[in-house]
């Protein structure tokens, strides 16, 4: 009698706003042996059992952008764990009563994250003070409705936060990309610990 791998089951949908990484975050998530499944922002898929938590990617638009691109979260947004990152984090802000604004200057490379809330399920076990990789030119400057700070940059005041009661989380910077130098456990964290997933997936078991 076969064992079937129930863990085949579990999934992240990461839905792709354009950004050129969007394939790292993927990856980053299989190396922490989750499943996950890319579409584009478009063509959300059913959400069914299987889907443990979603992510939203970066983009090269503005949320501020009369073309910039939409979605509708109303059967996502506090029904499932959520992480916006970069452009997924803007519009959870621009979306949901916060406002983002063009940067002084686009913010670029390297930077300091200053964790304001070491409680957060977020960033579990990440050193107060990494390296993460900032690449955008807005910033948000007011935190959607129920937003909170859980970290900042020396020039990036909301650079994380959370939607309290809600499993609601966004990122600034990239948490996908080599630079971010704990990404993976802050991206582990929000796959194994928010989310729940088990960890046990591997190719082989998809193959």
């Amino acid at each position: 009698m076969f064992e079937t791998n129930s863990s085949m089951a579990e999934k992240i949908i990461i839905l792709d706003f354009g950004s050129q990484v969007t394939q790292l975050i993927g990856r980053r998530l299989r190396e922490l042996n989750v499943y996950c499944e890319i579409y584009p922002f478009n063509k959300v898929p059913s959400m069914d059992g299987d889907v443990k938590g979603v992510i939203l990617s970066g983009s090269p638009c503005s949320v501020r952008d009369a073309n910039a691109p939409q979605i509708d979260l109303s059967g996502i947004k506090g029904k499932y764990p959520l992480l916006g990152i970069c452009y997924g984090a803007q519009y959870l802000a621009h979306k949901f009563g916060g406002e983002v604004e063009g940067s002084l200057a686009r913010e670029y490379g390297r930077a300091m994250l200053a964790v304001k809330d070491m409680e957060s399920p977020l960033f579990q076990g990440v050193t107060p003070h990494s390296q993460v990789w900032m690449s955008h030119g807005d910033t948000i400057a007011r935190l959607p409705e129920g937003g909170k700070v859980i970290a900042s940059t020396e020039s990036v005041s909301n650079a994380a936060f959370r939607i309290e009661g809600e499993p609601t989380y966004a990122v600034q910077f990239h948490p996908e990309v080599f630079h971010t130098t704990e990404g993976s456990r802050i991206l582990g964290n929000f796959a194994l610990g928010i989310c729940g997933c088990k960890g046990d997936w591997t190719p082989e078991s998809f193959i």
